[in-house]
């Protein structure tokens, strides 16, 4: 059997104030649409990722969000319903019929402004000899964003990969 691992090494980014204003917008927007996705799933009662896409896809594309980053969010919500009805499982929002679970279950899921958003290979791309990365943002492809971390580790690192925004 041959075994995957993964290499994490964490980078900062550096980018100008142009580019980190385009990145706190971006990342913003994307979690205002993960909300309106969230309270789809509530109430259409789709907690699955393909059944959410035919609720929600077509709606983030026509509001600008590219395709990469659309499937993202809405898998992002998947995972964050599946996270709930883990805990509420497990009993840790209450027992059965408490207030706090029912107030819980009742209500949809909203992201913070600031919340993480992942990214991947298909719409982030890095440049490691001039440590510098490109990715999708509202406002097009923002290229040439620096950042910093230890040179050993990110040399390790392969030119693709994944990624979250924070």
């Amino acid at each position: 059997m041959v075994g995957v691992s993964k290499i994490a090494v964490q980078v900062k980014l550096t980018p100008s104030p142009e580019q980190a204003a385009v990145l706190t917008s971006t990342l913003r927007a994307l979690n205002t649409h993960a909300t309106w996705v969230a309270k789809v799933a509530h109430d259409q009662g789709v907690m699955r990722n393909y059944e959410l896409r035919k609720h929600a896809y077509r709606q983030l594309r026509e509001a600008g969000v590219g395709s990469q980053a659309a499937q993202h969010v809405i898998k992002k919500v998947c995972d964050a319903y599946r996270t709930r009805r883990s805990n509420l499982d497990n009993g840790n929002y209450g027992p059965k019929g408490s207030a706090r679970r029912k107030r819980i279950e009742s209500t949809p899921l909203v992201f913070r402004p600031e919340s993480a958003h992942p990214y991947d290979a298909r719409n982030l791309s890095f440049a490691m000899d001039a440590r510098t990365i490109s990715l999708w943002t509202f406002q097009g492809r923002l290229k040439d964003v620096p950042f910093v971390g230890s040179p050993t580790r990110s040399r390790r690192w392969p030119s693709t990969g994944a990624a979250r925004l924070t």
